[in-house]
């Protein structure tokens, strides 16, 4: 990663990755069998930032561990309806602090800060 705006990033695609995969779980939320994903990235990008040699970060994805109704599908509704919401409110703060970080460099560059 590069610096602020390579975690930005990273966290931006990590996110994109949680919204779609939600996404797919709330679209099969009634077929028989479907087993929910779980994204994570949170933890390798910690890690890494947390790294004194700046480290790596992954994106795993796994099945839910929550337990299948009658016809084998896992899919909590509400909780990936929280998930989605959560999702996008961490989505549009990445964004926003992109934004501010191309801001800076503009500024910096003789441009506006604004």
């Amino acid at each position: 990663m590069d610096g602020i705006v390579g975690v930005l990033q990273y966290a931006v695609d990590g996110v994109a990755q949680q919204q779609q995969a939600t996404a797919n779980n709330l679209a099969n939320s009634e077929t028989p069998g479907y087993t929910a994903q779980d994204v994570d990235f949170e933890t390798s990008l910690q890690q890494a930032i947390n790294s004194p040699d700046g480290g790596s970060a992954g994106v795993v994805v796994s099945a839910d561990p929550g337990a299948p109704a009658t016809n084998g599908n896992n899919v909590d509704t509400a909780n990936q309806l929280v998930d989605a919401q959560k999702e996008t409110l961490q989505y549009q703060t990445m964004v926003d602090m992109l934004n501010a970080q191309f801001r800076l460099v503009s500024g910096a560059a003789g441009g506006s800060f604004s």
